[in-house]
C-alpha cells in the first residue's frame, strides 16, 4: 500500500493565537485542533508532571499557574531572552517551536497524512533576525520551511484569490495580538502587487489588554492601597478580565471588570469595576496614535492619496474594536470591509502559498511581488578636515525596493596602506548606524596596501522573497570573494544547535492529544471557578467533580456527556 503524500500547510505563527491551514478543492481551510477549534492560543504551560501543554489548556492556565504558562514570546523572536517556566527555561524560539510541533501533529491528524513542511508567515516589519528565527523554530518542529511570507502579503493573497476578476487599489491594516503592520497593494487580474510595507513590531491587542490592565490596577491600589501588580497571580485574573472586557467592548458600549476574592495584601478583595467603552478608549488614546504614523509612511511610500484607496481590508482580530474601526474610516474616508475572517484571513493566505509551492493548478493565475519592508546598508567612516566621522549608515537596498532583488555598491579604505576593511551590516531607517538594528559584520584582512581610497571592496546585498539577506564582499582589483553569513545576533542558531534543539524537542513530554479536550475543560473550568462566587461557583464545581469522576470510569460515553455538559457551563458563566 503506497504512503501518502506529504502535505505542505500554512501556518499563521501568531502572537496570540495561531492556526494552520490548506487549499482544498481550490478553497484556503483552516484546520480544527485537538479541541475542533480554529484558533490554537500561542501559549505554552509545564505540568507538575514534566508534561508540555500547548494552545487553549496552557492559556487556561495563566490565571492559576501564571509561573509556569508562557505567552506572547513571539515578540521578542531573535532575542537571547529566557523564559522561566516552573524549574525549566525557554527560549522563545522553542516555545514557538511548541506551538508549531502541535500545530503540524493537529494537521495530520485532521488530514490523515504527514506534513514535512510549511509556509510561516511573519509580521511584515519583522526584521531579518527575526525571520531567521521563525525558520529555526519550524526546523525544530520537524519543518521544512523554505517560504518565510509577510501576514499583511498573505492576507492579501487570500483576497486576491477571493477578488481575482477586479482591479482594486487597497491598503490592508493588519493589526494582531502582538505586532501593526501596514500594506498598499494593488490587484490586477490575479497579480498582487504590494507597493509599500510599514508598522510597529511592539503594537497589538495584547498592549491594548496590558493597558487597560495596568488602568485597572490603578483604580484598585487607590481603593485599596495594594498595587495587584505586585502578584502576579493577582495581576494575572486582572489581566485576563480585562481581556475579556476588551472583547465585550466590541458589541457593548459598557462592561463590568469582576474579580472576586482576589488576594491583595494577604486580604481577600472582590473587584467590581463598570467601564465604558469611551472610558477605555481614553486610556487606549496612546496606542490609537501610534497606529496613525505606519499608516501614514506606506501611503507615502507608496505614493499615494488616501482618497485613491479603494477598499481597505481589516486583519487581525483586534481590528475588531470599534476604535480601530472609527480611525481607519476617518484616514481614509470609506469605511473598512472584512471579506474574510480577521481571524483567519493571514493563514488563508498562507495556505494559497503553500499551494503555490506544491504546484496546484487552482492558483497558477496568482502573481505575487512584494517589497523590502525595511533599508539595509552598512556602516561608513567620512572625513571633515582632519576629523573623521563613523557610523553613518550607507544604505544598499532601501526600503519598498522589489523583491528579489540583489544591489552593489562599492566601498572604499579610508587611510594610507589599510589592509583591512570591515564590513558592518546594519537594517533601519537612520542615517547613525548606532539607531539601526545590526545584522553581523566581517572583516576582510590581508587585502593590498594602496592609497587611501585606491582599495575597495564590492559589497553586493541579495535580498529573497523571505526577507533572507545575503552579503557578498568583492575585493577591487582580484578574485577574493567572501560570503558573511549572518550568525552573530543574540538567539541565531547553528546548525548544530538546531539538531541538538530537535533532539531535545523530541524528548519532551507532550501531554496526549486524544485527552486534550478533556484537559482544556478541566483548565478552563479551573480558572473560572477562582472568579465566581454563590450559587454559579457551587454549580460549576458540582459539575467539574462529576466530569473528574467520570474521567477516572474510562467510560467514553459518559465522559463525552460530562464533557458536553461542562462546556455548556463554562459557556453561561464565562464573561
Amino acid at each position: 500500500m503506497n504512503e501518502p503524500e506529504p502535505a505542505i500547510v500554512g501556518i499563521d505563527l501568531g502572537t496570540t493565537f495561531s492556526l494552520v491551514s490548506i487549499l482544498q478543492d481550490g478553497v484556503p481551510t483552516v484546520l480544527p485542533n485537538a479541541a475542533g477549534e480554529h484558533l490554537t492560543a500561542s501559549a505554552v504551560s509545564l505540568l507538575d508532571n514534566g508534561e508540555v501543554l500547548v494552545g487553549p489548556p496552557a492559556r487556561a492556565r495563566l490565571t492559576t499557574h501564571p509561573g509556569r504558562t508562557a505567552i506572547a514570546f513571539k515578540r521578542d523572536m531573535g532575542s537571547d531572552k529566557r523564559v522561566d517556566l516552573g524549574l525549566r527555561s525557554f527560549t522563545p524560539v522553542e516555545l514557538s517551536a511548541m506551538v508549531l510541533k502541535v500545530l503540524k501533529r493537529d494537521a495530520e491528524a485532521a488530514l490523515g497524512r504527514p506534513v514535512h513542511e510549511a509556509v510561516i508567515t511573519v509580521p511584515a516589519y519583522f526584521g531579518e533576525v527575526q525571520r531567521q528565527a521563525t525558520k529555526q523554530a519550524g526546523e525544530i518542529a520537524g519543518l521544512k520551511v523554505e517560504r518565510i511570507i509577510n501576514e499583511p502579503t498573505a492576507a492579501a493573497m487570500a483576497y486576491g484569490l477571493h477578488e481575482k476578476d477586479r482591479e482594486v487599489q487597497a491598503v490592508v491594516l493588519d493589526l494582531g495580538g502582538g505586532t501593526f503592520d501596514v500594506t498598499v497593494l494593488e490587484i490586477i487580474e490575479g497579480v498582487i502587487e504590494i507597493q509599500s510595507s510599514a508598522g510597529d513590531a511592539r503594537l497589538g491587542g495584547e498592549d491594548f489588554v496590558d493597558l487597560l490592565a495596568t488602568h485597572v490596577a490603578g483604580r484598585i491600589q487607590e481603593e485599596h492601597r495594594v498595587d495587584p501588580r505586585d502578584d502576579p497571580r493577582a495581576f494575572a485574573r486582572i489581566r485576563e478580565a480585562c481581556e475579556a472586557a476588551k472583547k465585550r467592548l466590541t458589541l457593548s458600549p459598557n462592561t463590568r471588570i469582576v474579580a472576586p476574592a482576589l488576594t491583595l495584601g494577604g486580604r481577600s478583595v472582590d473587584v467590581d469595576l463598570e467601564i465604558t467603552r469611551d472610558d477605555a478608549e481614553a486610556v487606549w488614546a496612546p496606542l490609537l496614535d501610534r497606529i496613525r504614523a505606519p499608516i501614514h509612511r506606506a501611503l507615502r511610500d507608496a505614493s499615494l492619496e488616501p482618497e485613491k484607496i479603494d477598499e481597505i481590508i481589516l486583519v487581525g482580530g483586534a481590528t475588531r474594536m470599534p476604535c480601530f474601526v472609527r480611525l481607519a474610516a476617518s484616514l481614509f474616508g470609506k469605511m473598512p470591509r472584512r471579506t474574510l475572517p480577521p481571524d483567519e484571513a493571514v493563514a488563508m493566505g498562507a495556505a494559497v502559498q503553500a499551494a503555490l509551492k506544491s504546484g496546484d493548478t487552482s492558483v497558477e493565475d496568482i502573481v505575487v511581488t512584494d517589497v523590502a519592508p525595511f533599508t539595509l546598508g552598512i556602516s561608513t567612516t567620512t572625513s571633515m578636515g582632519r576629523q573623521r566621522i563613523a557610523g553613518i549608515f550607507a544604505p544598499i537596498i532601501d526600503r519598498g525596493s522589489v523583491i528579489p532583488t540583489s544591489r552593489t555598491k562599492a566601498f572604499y579604505t579610508v587611510e594610507d596602506l589599510q589592509t583591512a576593511l570591515t564590513i558592518q551590516v546594519y537594517q533601519g531607517e537612520h542615517p547613525m548606524c548606532r539607531d539601526n538594528t545590526k545584522l553581523g559584520e566581517y572583516t576582510m584582512r590581508d587585502m593590498p596596501a594602496k592609497q587611501a581610497g585606491e582599495q575597495g571592496v564590492d559589497v553586493r546585498f541579495t535580498y529573497d522573497l523571505n526577507g533572507l539577506l545575503e552579503v557578498e564582499m568583492a575585493v577591487m582589483g582580484t578574485d577574493r570573494r567572501e560570503h558573511l553569513v549572518i550568525e552573530q545576533a543574540p538567539g541565531r542558531l547553528s546548525a548544530d544547535q538546531i539538531a541538538e534543539a530537535r533532539a531535545a524537542m523530541e524528548k519532551l513530554k507532550f501531554h496526549p492529544r486524544d485527552a486534550l479536550p478533556n484537559t482544556t475543560a478541566i483548565q478552563r473550568a479551573e480558572a473560572l471557578y477562582v472568579e465566581l462566587t454563590g450559587d454559579a461557583r457551587d454549580h460549576l464545581g458540582t459539575t467539574l467533580a462529576l466530569f473528574r469522576a467520570a474521567l477516572e470510569t474510562e467510560d467514553k460515553e459518559e465522559i463525552e456527556v460530562r464533557r458536553t455538559l461542562l462546556n455548556q457551563i463554562l459557556n453561561t458563566y464565562a464573561h
